[in-house]
């Protein structure tokens, strides 16, 4: 169909809602119509940029698909190159150094495009947290968001093994969210508890060199933010053990030494203490952008 045809078509069904529901139903349609457009039409804009100025004898199908925008809608119209599993094991590949500071890694267990309740995606987690919860809380979000967005079109994951005892795989809702959806911004359908709410960080927010930590403020919400050489990492302030802040924390090697109490944190094993734990955020850090999230009920805690 023509986009002359096209348009006339979507004018008439318009007009057809609007005779058959009312006004108000036609002005809902009205404004879907208005989103989808300037979803689709700033879908072509990147298009073009990225073709304009992309480097000579650059494959445009590369250059097209490292956009999260344009590759959802490659996705959308089944034209992306890469085929879903071919995807999520590039998900799974950003996130894995990510889980080896928690002691662990991740296999895919099973994917299935055509479950009853959408595509499916299963994980097994090998040593992953040891057990403790705040620990797997960061692993499961970490590895929601990386698939989410190079494989949106997965609707849901099935982790086994996200902690020790546990009884029953856990399962995670991947909620499909644009690429440039506002910064901390919730699919609505999440419920509040269980949304993770992803933030950037800018420059000026994380340490500067390798074996320098750095206090930032997120949505209301105090993180230290360690940087070791290959890697960064987050954690909620203040001390577990004695409530003192972490700012005046002494680094010695990987350890993070609390100026309270003395207590000595493994930074690289995910805040593991002798006596107590470090609570670690989930973290992002790729193509130069460093993200992090809170799930809802740490937007809702105290300090």
């Amino acid at each position: 169909m023509a986009g002359q045809e096209t348009g006339e078509r979507i004018g008439a069904l318009l007009d057809e809602l609007a005779q058959r529901a009312g006004p108000e139903a036609r002005d809902v349609a009205d404004e879907l119509v208005r989103c989808l457009m300037e979803f689709y039409g700033e879908g072509l804009a990147r298009t073009v940029r990225l073709l304009r100025s992309a480097p000579a004898g650059a494959d445009p199908l590369a250059v097209l698909t490292a956009d999260e925008l344009v590759s959802d809608l490659l996705i959308l119209h089944d034209l992306h190159p890469e085929d879903t599993a071919t995807r999520v094991g590039r998900a799974l590949d950003k996130v894995r150094p990510y889980l080896g500071s928690h002691a662990g890694d991740v296999e895919v267990a099973g994917l299935d495009l055509e479950a009853p309740d959408g595509p499916t995606l299963r994980l097994r987690l090998r040593g992953s947290c040891d057990g403790c919860p705040s620990s797997t809380q960061t692993v499961r979000w970490t590895i929601e968001e990386a698939v989410a967005r190079i494989a949106p079109e997965i609707e849901h994951i099935e982790v086994e093994g996200v902690a020790s005892g546990s009884p029953e795989p856990a399962l995670l809702q991947i909620l499909p969210h644009r690429p440039d959806d506002p910064p901390g911004a919730a699919p609505p359908s999440a419920p509040a508890a269980e949304a993770a709410r992803w933030y950037e960080l800018g420059p000026r927010s994380l340490p500067a060199d390798d074996g320098a930590t750095r206090i930032t403020e997120v949505a209301g919400r105090t993180l230290l933010l360690v940087r070791l050489p290959g890697h960064l990492y987050a954690y909620r302030d203040p001390c577990p053990l004695c409530s003192a802040g972490l700012a005046p924390a002494l680094l010695d090697g990987e350890l993070l030494r609390c100026a309270g109490c003395g207590a000595a944190f493994d930074v690289r094993r995910a805040g593991r203490g002798d006596t107590g734990h470090l609570d670690p955020v989930p973290l992002l850090e790729e193509d130069g952008a460093v993200r992090v999230a809170l799930p809802g009920e740490l937007l809702g805690a105290g300090p």
